[in-house]
Protein backbone atom coordinates (compact mmCIF):
# COMPACT_ATOMS: atom_id res chain seq x y z
CA UNK A 1 0.00 0.00 0.00
CA UNK A 2 3.07 2.50 0.96
CA UNK A 3 4.36 1.59 -2.71
CA UNK A 4 0.94 2.67 -4.41
CA UNK A 5 0.32 5.72 -2.26
CA UNK A 6 4.31 6.93 -2.86
CA UNK A 7 3.95 6.23 -6.84
CA UNK A 8 0.57 8.15 -5.99
CA UNK A 9 2.44 11.34 -4.62
CA UNK A 10 5.47 10.87 -7.08
CA UNK A 11 2.93 11.10 -10.03
CA UNK A 12 0.85 14.34 -8.64
CA UNK A 13 4.46 15.70 -7.94
CA UNK A 14 5.66 15.14 -11.53
CA UNK A 15 2.45 16.33 -13.28
CA UNK A 16 2.35 19.39 -10.75
CA UNK A 17 5.95 19.91 -12.23
CA UNK A 18 4.94 19.95 -15.86
CA UNK A 19 2.00 21.67 -15.63
CA UNK A 20 4.25 24.41 -14.05
CA UNK A 21 6.72 24.49 -16.80
CA UNK A 22 3.72 24.54 -19.47
CA UNK A 23 1.55 27.45 -17.57
CA UNK A 24 1.38 30.81 -19.24
CA UNK A 25 0.50 33.05 -16.53
CA UNK A 26 2.97 32.94 -13.41
CA UNK A 27 0.23 32.71 -10.96
CA UNK A 28 -0.91 29.46 -12.08
CA UNK A 29 2.79 28.69 -12.49
CA UNK A 30 2.85 29.47 -8.64
CA UNK A 31 -0.49 27.66 -7.64
CA UNK A 32 0.90 24.46 -9.66
CA UNK A 33 3.95 24.77 -7.29
CA UNK A 34 1.93 24.73 -4.80
CA UNK A 35 1.11 21.12 -5.77
CA UNK A 36 4.40 20.00 -5.81
CA UNK A 37 5.12 20.96 -2.63
CA UNK A 38 2.28 19.52 -0.95
CA UNK A 39 2.88 16.08 -2.90
CA UNK A 40 6.26 16.40 -1.62
CA UNK A 41 4.77 16.27 2.16
CA UNK A 42 2.66 13.44 1.26
CA UNK A 43 5.86 11.80 0.20
CA UNK A 44 7.80 13.06 3.86
CA UNK A 45 4.53 11.36 5.46
CA UNK A 46 4.77 8.39 4.17
CA UNK A 47 9.07 8.23 4.85
CA UNK A 48 7.83 8.68 8.42
CA UNK A 49 8.81 12.29 8.83
CA UNK A 50 5.84 13.84 10.27
CA UNK A 51 8.09 16.61 11.53
CA UNK A 52 9.65 17.64 7.62
CA UNK A 53 5.97 17.07 6.36
CA UNK A 54 4.81 19.62 8.49
CA UNK A 55 7.62 22.25 8.20
CA UNK A 56 7.16 21.78 4.05
CA UNK A 57 3.34 22.46 3.97
CA UNK A 58 4.12 25.49 6.27
CA UNK A 59 6.97 26.79 5.53
CA UNK A 60 7.01 26.27 1.44
CA UNK A 61 3.65 25.77 0.40
CA UNK A 62 2.80 28.36 2.53
CA UNK A 63 5.17 31.50 3.81
CA UNK A 64 7.58 30.57 0.11
CA UNK A 65 4.93 30.69 -2.00
CA UNK A 66 3.10 33.40 -0.08
CA UNK A 67 6.38 35.51 -1.19
CA UNK A 68 6.63 34.43 -4.77
CA UNK A 69 3.15 35.22 -4.96
CA UNK A 70 4.08 38.30 -3.71
CA UNK A 71 6.85 38.92 -5.74
CA UNK A 72 4.80 38.12 -8.66
CA UNK A 73 2.25 41.02 -8.20
CA UNK A 74 4.93 43.29 -7.73
CA UNK A 75 5.86 42.95 -11.11
CA UNK A 76 3.06 43.58 -12.51
CA UNK A 77 2.52 40.26 -14.41
CA UNK A 78 -0.01 41.73 -16.58
CA UNK A 79 -4.40 41.44 -16.79
CA UNK A 80 -5.17 38.28 -15.90
CA UNK A 81 -6.96 36.27 -18.84
CA UNK A 82 -9.99 35.06 -18.69
CA UNK A 83 -10.16 31.37 -19.93
CA UNK A 84 -12.52 28.30 -19.20
CA UNK A 85 -9.77 26.75 -17.75
CA UNK A 86 -7.13 24.79 -17.86
CA UNK A 87 -7.16 21.77 -19.80
CA UNK A 88 -4.41 19.83 -17.98
CA UNK A 89 -6.11 20.11 -15.01
CA UNK A 90 -9.28 19.21 -16.21
CA UNK A 91 -7.53 15.65 -17.66
CA UNK A 92 -5.03 14.92 -14.61
CA UNK A 93 -7.34 16.99 -11.82
CA UNK A 94 -10.50 15.01 -12.10
CA UNK A 95 -9.39 11.87 -12.09
CA UNK A 96 -6.67 12.63 -9.55
CA UNK A 97 -9.69 13.60 -7.19
CA UNK A 98 -11.59 10.45 -7.66
CA UNK A 99 -8.90 8.08 -7.16
CA UNK A 100 -7.73 10.23 -4.31
CA UNK A 101 -10.82 9.67 -3.08
CA UNK A 102 -10.71 5.81 -3.60
CA UNK A 103 -7.25 5.18 -2.21
CA UNK A 104 -8.52 7.23 0.91
CA UNK A 105 -11.69 5.40 1.54
CA UNK A 106 -10.11 2.04 1.00
CA UNK A 107 -7.16 2.85 3.13
CA UNK A 108 -9.98 4.12 6.13
CA UNK A 109 -12.10 1.41 5.30
CA UNK A 110 -9.26 -1.87 5.51
CA UNK A 111 -7.04 -0.28 8.17
CA UNK A 112 -9.21 1.29 11.03
CA UNK A 113 -7.34 -1.24 13.52
CA UNK A 114 -4.00 0.36 13.51
CA UNK A 115 -2.54 1.04 16.79
CA UNK A 116 -2.28 4.19 18.45
CA UNK A 117 1.86 5.06 17.85
CA UNK A 118 2.85 7.55 20.73
CA UNK A 119 3.79 10.95 19.98
CA UNK A 120 7.72 10.32 20.24
CA UNK A 121 8.35 7.22 19.15
CA UNK A 122 9.21 7.41 16.11
CA UNK A 123 12.84 9.24 14.98
CA UNK A 124 12.85 12.71 13.79
CA UNK A 125 11.40 14.82 16.53
CA UNK A 126 11.63 18.14 16.39
CA UNK A 127 14.73 18.93 18.82
CA UNK A 128 17.44 16.81 17.20
CA UNK A 129 15.74 17.89 13.89
CA UNK A 130 16.56 21.72 15.21
CA UNK A 131 20.26 20.84 16.46
CA UNK A 132 21.45 19.33 13.15
CA UNK A 133 19.45 22.30 11.28
CA UNK A 134 20.83 25.37 13.46
CA UNK A 135 24.34 24.04 14.51
CA UNK A 136 25.38 21.36 12.08
CA UNK A 137 23.99 23.06 9.28
CA UNK A 138 23.23 26.38 9.88
CA UNK A 139 25.81 27.51 6.88
CA UNK A 140 23.82 25.68 4.65
CA UNK A 141 20.21 26.98 5.97
CA UNK A 142 21.75 30.93 6.11
CA UNK A 143 22.95 30.83 2.47
CA UNK A 144 19.88 29.50 1.66
CA UNK A 145 18.01 31.98 2.74
CA UNK A 146 19.85 34.64 1.70
CA UNK A 147 19.99 33.29 -1.91
CA UNK A 148 16.31 33.52 -2.01
CA UNK A 149 16.50 37.26 -0.72
CA UNK A 150 18.73 38.23 -3.56
CA UNK A 151 17.15 36.41 -6.10
CA UNK A 152 13.55 38.23 -5.58
CA UNK A 153 15.72 41.40 -5.32
CA UNK A 154 16.95 40.52 -8.95
CA UNK A 155 13.86 39.34 -10.15
CA UNK A 156 12.58 42.93 -9.31
CA UNK A 157 15.61 44.96 -10.57
CA UNK A 158 15.36 42.83 -14.03
CA UNK A 159 11.61 43.39 -14.18
CA UNK A 160 11.39 46.93 -13.39
CA UNK A 161 10.39 49.48 -16.13
CA UNK A 162 13.10 52.01 -17.22
CA UNK A 163 11.05 54.68 -17.02
CA UNK A 164 10.40 53.88 -12.79
CA UNK A 165 13.67 53.55 -12.81
CA UNK A 166 14.90 56.83 -13.83
CA UNK A 167 12.25 59.01 -13.27
CA UNK A 168 12.99 62.58 -14.26
CA UNK A 169 12.84 64.86 -11.29
CA UNK A 170 10.28 67.72 -10.28
CA UNK A 171 13.11 70.76 -10.85
CA UNK A 172 13.97 68.88 -14.70
CA UNK A 173 11.13 70.15 -17.16
CA UNK A 174 11.46 73.55 -15.53
CA UNK A 175 15.48 73.60 -16.22
CA UNK A 176 14.72 72.29 -19.90
CA UNK A 177 12.54 75.54 -20.54
CA UNK A 178 14.77 77.53 -18.63
CA UNK A 179 16.98 76.20 -21.55
CA UNK A 180 15.01 76.65 -24.12
CA UNK A 181 13.81 80.55 -23.76
CA UNK A 182 17.81 80.87 -22.90
CA UNK A 183 18.39 79.31 -26.76
CA UNK A 184 15.81 81.11 -28.24
CA UNK A 185 16.86 84.34 -27.11
CA UNK A 186 13.88 85.56 -25.18
CA UNK A 187 13.85 86.46 -21.31
CA UNK A 188 10.92 85.19 -18.90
Amino acid sequence: MHLILFLFFGGICVAGAVNLLVQRHPINSALSLVVVMASLAGEYLLLGAEFVAAIQVIVYAGAIMVLFIFTIMLLNAGEEVRSKGSRVAAMLGVPGVIIAGVLIAWILLRHTNTPVVSMFSLPGDPRAIARLLFRDFLLPFEVTSVLILIAIMGAVVLASKPEAVARPSAAEPAQREVRELVASGRER
